[in-house]
């Protein structure tokens, strides 16, 4: 298949299901389950303060998705349609970089099997036309590993520098990629090898991730106080206390987390009361920043064997097959609840029996990369406590290895005979 056709077959197979889902889901995309980039956009827009309250700048949340809200709604207005055809672009570039992945790894068809397993994710096409940070992370997540696989065959400053920017926007999209950066630049330089250039070009990589997100940490400094990708420290002691086990294991999430006694309110619960009353009490978040950090600290050092036995947890809700159901989960009670719930295992099982496979059929380098990311994720999530939300933006990753497994399988299904011979079985007349 030429390339342009494999374009045209991803886009159409990423887009209309989305736009189908959009056109039915239209009256909830703004009132249900917002991200709270969506309060930052819009108060940029009215007044020029990026934060919650308009003369309050604020760093309570990972500003990227905040960033590509901003100029929709200032251009164009907040409207359903707005956002979804935005989002939906973005999930069909997402889909043309999976292709990419999986034409340099596999081949041709084995790019569009990888990108139309990826796109066709049951989980994500209700998920990314509403107001959801992942389906950024999930498109810099694919320009992430597209660009290691660039620089690793080439080890030019030029491709650091285009592995940087996606690294340093991913980080300003997900903090939790904050170390990436240095094992994506190890695994370059073991497969490139230790060379002047190579050196080079991962050095120039760390480079320009740090030059990406040095802005707004120093604007954080300037307008909020500290050095931040993010202020909301709170949400990593939701994920790491003596009550986050039980909580989970009661069917809450960490939000149902019981606060703190005596903590003051987080910038996003003052904003809750600002709209109720009309008054706004000013928050210190660096203060908070430091308090809750540590009191996670504490956590792990006074109850270790907690955190261990919530770790395990947590790597289990990363990748259990079924979505996590938690009490306050969108649409609950819902006919989307019940797809989520009887679908999601039918695709997920299969996907990760056939990407287990599939590190046999792909480059030695590609599957140590994919483990190797799939391993960050993971552990990741047992340091914050993981779902599915935070997985399926990497799942692309076993949709490349799963398409090696099935253009393997019709390989040697062809090899076989199999088919021609039923073909020439006379039929009975």
């Amino acid at each position: 298949m030429s390339r342009g056709r494999a374009y045209a077959l991803v886009a159409a197979t990423a887009a209309v299901p989305r736009l189908v889902v959009l056109l039915a889901e239209r009256g909830d995309i703004l009132s249900k389950s917002t991200d709270k980039a969506d309060d930052f956009a819009r108060t940029f827009v009215s007044s020029g303060t990026y934060g919650f309250v308009p003369g309050h700048p604020s760093a309570y949340t990972q500003p990227l998705y905040g960033f590509f809200l901003v100029p929709l709604y200032w251009i164009f207005g907040r409207h359903w349609e707005v956002v979804g055809i935005a989002q939906t672009l973005v999930a069909v570039a997402t889909a043309l970089l999976v292709y990419e992945i999986g034409r340099r790894v596999v081949s041709s068809w084995g790019g569009v099997v990888a990108a139309v397993l990826t796109t066709l994710h049951p989980y994500l096409i209700w998920h990314d036309v509403h107001l959801n940070r992942e389906i950024l992370d999930q498109f810099l997540a694919a320009a992430i590993v597209l660009s290691t696989l660039l620089l690793t065959s080439r080890p030019t400053l030029r491709f650091g520098a285009l592995l940087g920017l996606a690294l340093g926007l991913g980080i300003l999209g997900n903090v939790r990629l904050a170390a990436l950066p240095f094992v994506v630049g190890l695994f370059v330089v073991w497969r490139a090898g230790v060379q002047r250039r190579v050196l080079a070009a991962v050095g120039v990589s760390i480079a320009v991730t740090a030059l990406v997100v040095s802005p707004w940490v120093i604007r954080n400094r300037v307008s909020v106080g500290c050095f931040a990708v993010t202020t909301d420290s709170r949400a990593l002691w939701k994920a790491n206390n003596v009550n986050t086990y039980r909580t989970l294991t009661h069917g809450g999430w960490i939000d149902d987390v019981p606060r703190y006694p005596g903590a003051p309110p987080s910038p996003e619960e003052a904003f809750g009361l600002y709209r109720a009353t009309g008054h706004y009490t000013p928050v210190d978040e660096c203060a908070q920043v430091d308090f809750f950090s540590h009191k996670v600290h504490g956590f792990w050092l006074h109850h270790f064997g907690d955190k261990v036995k919530l770790a395990l947890l947590a790597g289990q809700m990363e990748w259990q097959p079924s979505v996590v159901e938690t009490s306050g989960r969108p649409e609950k009670n819902t006919f989307v609840d019940s797809l989520r719930t009887s679908t999601e295992p039918l695709y997920v099982i299969p996907l990760y029996l056939l990407g287990l496979v599939g590190l046999f059929f792909v480059p030695r380098a590609f599957a140590v990369l994919a483990v190797l990311l799939l391993a960050y994720q993971t552990a990741v999530a047992m340091i914050f406590v993981g779902v599915t939300r935070y997985r399926v933006p990497w799942d692309f990753l076993l949709c490349a290895l799963a398409a090696a497994t099935v253009l393997e399988v019709v390989r040697r299904v062809r090899e076989s005979g199999f088919v021609r011979g039923a073909r020439e079985v006379p039929s009975e007349r």
